[in-house]
């Protein structure tokens, strides 16, 4: 089982040392802005590195939104970042599963993910696979429930899509982490990735605030039963610095051994 952490992008595969880490996960550029990413000095290192990395995109993609200004910069942005991504050696590039207006428009933010894929396989797919993430937030949210997770892999499904679970955000969005991959893998058929977070915030609270393993409100063996039973690699994206983070990694392999 390979585990690792949310780190700082300016040297990440020192960071993945500090840590102990066999994955790290990174920013290509600012979370919030809208730049495209630049070509890495380090980027042979990365390829070469037994670390596997894994990039996440701006958190201001959205191309399920209805507004034409941030749909289809958030549809170029995805791709300049998946490009991006390839250039690392990334295994994913995680995205948000991104909002719309109003209740009413969710069947047009679900048709507006499809025509992004569709759009994508039409020029030879992403150059780095795509792995949609639950959100925590949002009554118009097309990941965060799983009855509207469901019909947005009614549209996507026929594509290549990946799914990263993030069990702050399943927890504060308002889903049980007790059969959480049961349920999930219905929906998807996979989970590729894990983000080990616990939350701040209490079930269904809508709040994103990750914490440490053995601070939040979630069972710290919830989670690490979340883990085992979906198989795949995780990380954490918890606060402490190397500190906080390797106690975390530390909890998670004890537990996993």
């Amino acid at each position: 089982m390979r585990i690792g952490a949310h780190v700082d992008p300016a040297e990440p595969l020192a960071e993945a040392a500090a840590r102990g880490a066999d994955l790290v996960q990174f920013f290509l550029t600012d979370p919030q802005g809208w730049a495209d990413p630049k070509d890495r000095p380090d980027a042979e290192a990365l390829i070469a590195s037994d670390v596997d990395v894994y990039i996440h995109a701006p958190y201001r993609i959205n191309v399920a939104s209805s507004n034409n200004r941030i749909r289809i910069p958030s549809r170029k942005l995805l791709f300049r970042h998946a490009s991006g991504a390839a250039k690392v050696g990334a295994k994913g590039l995680i995205v948000h599963g991104g909002h719309v207006e109003s209740a009413d428009g969710l069947e047009a933010g679900f048709d507006n993910w499809r025509k992004t894929f569709k759009f994508a396989a039409d020029e030879g797919g992403f150059a780095t696979p795509v792995l949609i993430e639950n959100t925590a937030g949002g009554d118009n949210a097309c990941a965060r429930r799983f009855d509207a997770l469901a019909r947005l892999w009614d549209a996507v499904g026929e594509y290549e899509v990946g799914f990263c679970l993030d069990t702050c955000h399943a927890h504060a969005g308002g889903e049980d982490l007790l059969d959480i991959v049961e349920r999930v893998k219905a929906i998807t058929g996979r989970i590729d990735l894990i983000h080990a977070n616990n939350s701040r915030d209490g079930f269904d609270s809508g709040r994103d605030r990750h914490d440490n393993l053995t601070a939040g409100e979630i069972d710290p063996e919830l989670i690490v039963a979340v883990i085992r039973a979906a198989g795949a690699p995780a990380l954490v994206e918890t606060p402490g610095g190397a500190d906080g983070q390797t106690a975390d990694i530390t909890y998670l392999r004890e537990r996993l051994a």
